[in-house]
């Protein structure tokens, strides 16, 4: 059983992800800085899930200036320019806003069906989320790429592929190696569970490192041109 100080860490990191998300949130929906690309109004959110204060920065500096509301306050017609590694890091988050959403769908989907092998539910966690984040990701890569480009769903969804599955494999590459860790080395008997707040702690770091692991497949995207700098 995880020892009462990670409970401890764990519940306050949640607490701050949540916090951060929902802080998001409230400034672009409730208080008006709809941003320029829909897609991110959820994007940001859900980023500060997981990296919790950081992404509520990110979101300050290189998300809310893109709203309409902002730049009519601040009296100018496009959003300032990111540096080069914020318009990785906003790629990335994209990508990674899929990824976790369909990890946190499947991990209580296969908790929820009781679903193990071996002892372990790990085999059906890696399958439920590859496929849904895959689902998820090219369904918010789709609503980037199509409107920029002016494309129909037909091509919207290739192009969202293209650009997208490179991604959000090797976010999950990252994750999915994180989560192994979990299982077989910090808690092999009795394995964590979605009911436990350590779980979702670690699954936290897990994203973020996933982040790291997404990196280079973003930079090489972008360049290319097969991903919309964001």
């Amino acid at each position: 059983m995880p020892a009462p100080w990670l409970v401890t860490v764990a519940w306050i990191a949640l607490a701050l992800g949540i916090g951060s998300a929902l802080l998001i949130a409230v400034d672009v929906f409730v208080r008006g800085y709809r941003l320029k690309m829909p897609i991110m109004n959820a994007v940001w959110p859900i980023t500060g899930l997981y990296f919790g204060p950081a992404a509520v920065w990110g979101y300050l500096r290189f998300g809310r200036p893109t709203s309409r509301k902002w730049l009519t306050l601040h009296g100018l017609d496009d959003p300032p320019s990111k540096p080069g590694w914020a318009t990785i890091a906003v790629g990335v988050s994209h990508c990674g806003a899929g990824c976790t959403l369909g990890d946190i769908g499947a991990e209580f989907t296969v908790a929820a069906l009781g679903l193990s092998v071996a002892g372990t539910a790990l085999p059906f966690e890696y399958v439920g989320d590859y496929i849904a984040a895959v689902a998820l990701g090219l369904l918010f890569q789709f609503f980037a790429i199509a409107p920029m480009r002016g494309l129909g769903v037909r091509d919207g969804i290739k192009a969202a592929a293209k650009a997208d599955i490179l991604s959000l494999s090797a976010f999950e590459v990252g994750l999915f190696g994180w989560m192994a860790l979990m299982a077989f080395v910090f808690f092999p008997d009795p394995h964590l569970t979605p009911a436990s707040p350590v779980y979702w702690f670690l699954m936290q770091i897990g994203m973020i490192i996933g982040f790291g692991t997404a990196w280079p497949a973003n930079v090489w995207l972008i360049k290319r041109g097969v991903k919309e700098a964001m």
